[in-house]
This record gives structure tokens, sequence and C-alpha cells, in this order.
């Protein structure tokens, strides 16, 4: 069967027309992608893929959502749109429906991927445990987590978490100054504040501060872009923190959920590959005091699937209503 699989966040909506076969494969069109900045709501932005498709749609939809989604009404931090589950089916003309959060999504896409999508980082080189539980997570906008847990008879459980916003914990003096700085603006300093994309200005001009060099007013795609290309030693050493940063986050979700091993998502993630491999990553990740031989024995991966909110989301959708849909 065919649905509609979205994958919503602040600035961006991405659709696809995806296809469940009878034994449960999923493939998926060439996205499309629409800035939400575009669009006064959901509906419009259906509106204009269902042009673009021709104007017709499939009648079943399963929507990856940035957020929390649960309650009545669904709304959005970093654009006005709002969706109503109980009004999906009239709305959109749908039939069938899946909302799941958009890291839930990606749980489902590490479930299902196959070996090939993921790049090995740290711990045992081999397959990720075909049993128990894999901690997901990964930086983008914000920095989303998920847990999914695989039972023997090869199903599978996902469940979204907002362990993005666990408080962060510094581990030496750059990290204390970093929370310092970070301080003066929020009264409690989550995770995300420093493992996110927008985080590695704050990185940056902290480093900038404690080499008593101008503090410049910086924007985060400069940053990373001269940072991962060395051309500017201070965004790389940035860049290197925000890795150490990624490790020790990483560490602490394994170790609060219990898994068996970890996946790091995101376009984010696929766009520093090199970087963490070669970075402390691995160090912080296992440096959890008496925990840190059990720590090493994880195998930590990165998916690289192109669109894994996507794919993720016709996997929710299969999960929900039977596997060929």
């Amino acid at each position: 069967m065919d649905l509609v699989a979205v994958d919503i966040g602040g600035t961006h909506a991405r659709f696809a027309i995806a296809t469940i076969g009878a034994d449960g494969a999923i493939t998926l069109s060439e996205p499309e992608t629409l800035h939400t900045e575009d669009h006064a709501s959901f509906q419009t932005a259906w509106q204009d893929f269902r042009e673009r498709q021709g104007g017709t749609l499939p009648d079943a939809v399963s929507m990856a959502i940035a957020g929390p989604v649960g309650g009545e009404v669904i709304r959005f931090t970093n654009n006005p749109w709002i969706i109503r589950p109980a009004l999906v089916e009239e709305k959109l003309g749908v039939d069938r429906f899946t909302i799941v959060n958009d890291f839930e999504a990606v749980a489902h896409a590490v479930a299902r991927a196959p070996e090939e999508q993921f790049v090995h980082l740290t711990g045992p080189d081999g397959p990720l445990p075909a049993t128990g539980r894999l901690s997901v997570l990964g930086p983008g906008t914000g920095l989303g987590v998920a847990h999914l847990y695989r039972e023997p008879d090869g199903t599978y459980r996902v469940s979204a978490t907002e362990g993005g916003h666990v408080d962060f914990a510094p581990l030496d003096l750059i990290e204390d100054a970093i929370l310092a700085r970070l301080r003066k603006r929020h009264n409690r300093v989550s995770a995300e504040r420093v493992v996110s994309g927008p985080a590695i200005v704050d990185i940056y001009q902290t480093l900038a501060a404690m080499e008593k060099r101008p503090v410049p007013e910086a924007d985060d795609v400069e940053i990373w872009t001269k940072g991962l290309s060395g051309e500017d030693s201070l965004a790389a050493a940035a860049v290197d923190r925000f890795c150490l940063s990624l490790g020790s986050v990483a560490g602490d979700m394994a170790l609060a959920h219990g898994a068996k091993g970890v996946v790091i998502a995101g376009g984010l993630g696929y766009r520093i590959r090199k970087t963490l491999v070669a970075s402390g990553f691995a160090e912080r990740f296992a440096a959890k005091g008496r925990f840190q031989s059990m720590m090493a024995a994880i195998p930590v991966k990165l998916i690289v699937h192109p669109q894994p909110g996507l794919y993720g989301a016709a996997a929710a959708f299969a999960a929900q209503h039977g596997a060929s849909a």
C-alpha cells in the first residue's frame, strides 16, 4: 500500500510517498522539502504537496513531529502550525493516520534499516545487538532522544523521550565556562543547550573569551562550515569540543536506558561523522567511572539513511496498522 510520510521540524516539512510491500519492505519516493514559514498551516503545506503530486494523494498519512505528540492539540516550538489529531482525517481527506515524535520515528528507522545503513563510530565493530535496548539520539535544532527494545522473536517496541532536556553535566574547566556563559541566559541549562546545532555559537564564543579574544557575533552555519573545513582554528576547536560533549551525553543516555547499543542520527551527525571518529567522542562516551569497561563494550553506530524521519514515519505506520498495512 501507499501512504504519505511527513517529517515536520521547525524549519522544514519533508514529504514523500511511501510504499509498504507485502513483505513489509519500505520504499520512498523522492522527497519534497517545504519551508514551514512559507505556509500558514500544515493543511496548506499538505495542499501544496498534493498539487505537486498531480492533485491526488494516498488515503493514509504518517507524521513524524519535532516535539511532544500527546494531547488534543500539537503545537510547534519554532513555527505557528497547530495539528489537532481528532481532525486529521477530515482536514486531510485520509482514512488512517499515525502521529509520532520525530525521534520515535528515527528509532523505528533504526529498527528496520539494513546493516549497510550504519557506520561504526566506537565500541565493538560488529552489527548492533539483535535483542535488547538501543539508545537513539541526534543533535539538530535540538537534541532528540528515543530508545527501542528488540524482542527475541524479531518484533520491537519504541519509546519517545525528552532526554535532550536532562541537565548538562560539565566535566572540565572549559565546560564549566560554557555552563557559566549559558547560565547568564537560562536558569536551567539542559544538555541540548550544548549538544545541538545552534549550540556551537556558545561553545565558540566561550573559547574566544577564554583566550581573551574579542567575542564575535557568530552564525552557527558559518562556524560549522569553517570548523569542519579547518579554515578557522577556533571554530575547529569548538567542533571538537562539541564532539566531546556529544560523547558524554550519548554515554549518559546509554547508562540511563540500560542500552546494549547506541545509534547517532540526524543530518548534523552525518556531517561530522569523520570528526567524531577522530575526536575524543569515544573516550568521553566510555568515561563513566567504575562502568568504563562496560561502556567500552557497547557498539556505537551512525545511521546514514538519507531520510530516517520519513522512513521511520512509514515504519511507525506499519507497526501500528500491520506489517504490510
